[in-house]
């Protein structure tokens, strides 16, 4: 039977679409796209919380200080609540995925940024541990890590 040129067009088209999502998906991972000004998404007035980190981060400028509304705050702990279910399912190598782009697309939208997160990966920790230390202590043994700082992805 002879296939109509049309038809592996589209599936050519449909695969190429695919792997360009997957890279996409993975370079923002793993970090390698910085995206974000590394200023608050919003400009509404609220309570902040400072972090500072003591760990190196390859240069010699000074630790990474990463400033979390409580609105940010609340928004991951939004964001993870309805992924515990998922995580316990998928198991922790596919869960800690989930977690890795979930933490990058949170820093994202909130004006954190992935250069940041990744400077200071414990902020998530501390974050969860103020916010909802519920939330947090169900995804590390969902995900079974020491805690969430563990479970990002760095280049």
């Amino acid at each position: 039977m002879r296939q109509r040129s049309w038809t592996t067009a589209t599936t050519a088209r449909g695969a190429l679409m695919v792997a360009g999502v997957c890279g996409a998906v993975l370079l923002t991972a793993c970090g390698g796209v910085q995206t974000g000004s590394g200023t608050p998404a919003s400009s509404e007035a609220s309570t902040t919380t400072s972090a500072t980190t003591s760990e190196p981060t390859g240069t010699s400028a000074a630790p990474a200080e990463i400033e979390v509304t409580d609105k940010a705050a609340q928004n991951l702990c939004d964001m993870m609540r309805p992924e515990l279910p998922n995580w316990r399912v998928q198991g922790p190598t596919v869960g800690r995925i989930g977690l890795n782009l979930m933490a990058h697309e949170w820093a994202f939208t909130n004006g954190v940024g992935n250069g940041q997160i990744l400077a200071d990966k414990a902020v998530v920790d501390r974050v969860t541990t103020e916010a909802c230390p519920d939330v947090r202590t169900q995804a590390i043994e969902a995900l079974e890590l020491p805690d969430l700082a563990s479970g990002l992805a760095s280049l």
